[in-house]
């Protein structure tokens, strides 16, 4: 179950095509829905992308934490998610980015939103660059 905060977003979320005000406000918001590594059941987070051609970008940063967040671990178990972008939901399968392809594609999350320069700063830890590609219909 989602904390209160996160419900919150994701509520505004659906009510409002995709936008939600607050801290993100006209930042590029997905929800990912992923099936609990341990539970087996779906749970969803709100979170920020990156568009990179057809597929999207989401990046495992838990705020800087020392620790990887759940949905990433999700994701590891069982790669294929649901999405929802705007008023869109589909089906995806997650790809980790490594080497060049992680770098490239978190300098231009940080490019989009300076926070995840902070992010990378405050852990020790490599945050995982994770790629959602679509599954057909």
């Amino acid at each position: 179950m989602p904390n209160d905060f996160n419900q919150q977003i994701i509520e505004e979320f659906r009510a409002n095509g995709g936008r939600v005000g607050g801290m993100f406000e006209g930042s590029p918001l997905v929800l990912l829905t992923t099936t609990g590594a341990r539970s087996g059941k779906p749970t969803t987070t709100p979170v920020m992308y990156l568009k990179d051609d057809d597929r999207l970008v989401v990046i495992a940063s838990n705020g800087g934490s020392d620790r990887h967040p759940a949905w990433y671990h999700n994701l590891l178990a069982n790669p294929e998610a649901t999405v929802e972008v705007g008023t869109e939901t589909f089906a995806v399968k997650a790809a980790f980015a490594d080497g060049g392809e992680r770098d490239r594609l978190y300098a231009r999350m940080v490019e989009q939103a300076a926070g995840f320069a902070e992010y990378e700063a405050k852990t020790s830890r490599r945050i995982p660059v994770v790629v959602l590609e679509r599954l057909p219909a």
